[in-house]
């Protein structure tokens, strides 16, 4: 038996949340006494399937055909799937991502299996198989026990602290044994976003308001972002208002994110709002309302006009950099 981690790419690079699922796999495997197995699907280069190795994987498996090239949810899940039931698998882990949330629970209905998203522990086995996910928005946390033979695990991303491991670890590059015809949709076009930082992935997020009073003053938004290495996101005003783009509303109704530093300017911090930011790890407030709600969320706060304050913080960034 062993623990199975599905290893996402993105363009043929492995993210930051797929070394976080990893490295838990890696982890959660010391706990059960197996080793890590991780599965790639899609084309990946030899240096890249290396990495996996470098957080903990003990084998690695590649499947790199054409078919399985385009990403396809059905396709990746009913593959990853059957691999995991040929090795026998009893706990599978997923990184809580687009990408995951689409595959992982058709996965643990194929297989059956007990199935924990959002996960911010490595389980307590004291007393069965205990995992803590966050609940209401990221307001509570749950304790969860899956009882299923077959465990899946998605964890939530920038939740774990992962360290290179330096594992030596076999490549098996197989056939895909699942037919296409299984897939009942089919992409037509994918169009992505480029030369941006992922809001999923980041550790850092400039993020403004209304208080930026429209998207002619944004230059100053993307100017702190740059200097900082920071991703842009915005309250869903802005993006209503098509200020900005609906792939940067950050929210209950939008994106939900955990970055090391969050940064709100011009922001009241309405709870929707909230709700999506609410656990990264710090988060600053620039409002020239001492009133607004944000303050009372934030670790930080500097009451100010945000076209006083920005300039004095990219001024400051300069500086640092120089």
């Amino acid at each position: 038996m062993s623990v199975i981690v599905f290893a996402e790419n993105s363009e043929g690079l492995f993210k930051k949340s797929t070394l976080e699922a990893v490295f838990y796999a890696h982890e959660l495997g010391k706990l059960v006494q197996q080793n890590c197995i991780a599965i790639s699907i899609g084309q990946v280069d030899e240096v890249q399937l290396k990495m996996l190795a470098t957080y903990g994987a003990d084998q690695i498996i590649s499947f790199n055909q054409t078919e399985t090239n385009t990403f396809n949810a059905e396709l990746y899940a009913a593959l990853f799937a059957n691999t995991a039931k040929n090795s026998n698998a009893k706990h599978i882990v997923f990184a809580n991502t687009y990408t995951g949330k689409l595959i992982a629970p058709r996965v643990a209905g194929i297989l059956n299996a007990a199935m924990a998203s959002g996960v911010i522990s490595l389980p307590n086995l004291d007393n069965g198989f205990v995992v803590k996910r966050t609940v209401f928005s990221g307001k509570a946390i749950a304790d969860v026990e899956l009882n299923a033979q077959v465990k899946l695990i998605s964890i939530a991303p920038n939740t774990f602290t992962i360290f290179e491991v330096n594992k030596s670890a076999s490549i098996e590059k197989l056939e895909s044994t699942i037919g296409t015809e299984i897939a009942k949709t089919k992409s037509i076009e994918l169009s992505k976003q480029v030369g941006k930082i992922a809001l999923t992935e980041a550790e850092l997020v400039v993020s403004a308001g209304r208080g930026m009073k429209g998207p002619e003053h944004w230059g100053m938004i993307e100017e702190l972002a740059d200097l900082l290495g920071a991703a842009t996101a915005c309250s869903k005003p802005v993006s209503d208002m098509h200020w900005r783009p609906h792939s940067e509303h950050v929210g209950q109704t939008g994106i939900t994110i955990k970055p090391n530093l969050y940064i709100a300017i011009g922001i009241s911090g309405a709870i929707q709002h909230l709700a999506g930011v609410s656990s990264s790890k710090v988060i600053v407030a620039i409002n020239k309302d001492p009133e607004a709600p944000f303050f009372k969320a934030a670790d930080y706060g500097i009451v100010g006009d945000a076209f006083e304050v920005l300039p004095q913080l990219i001024e400051a960034a300069k500086s640092i950099q120089s």
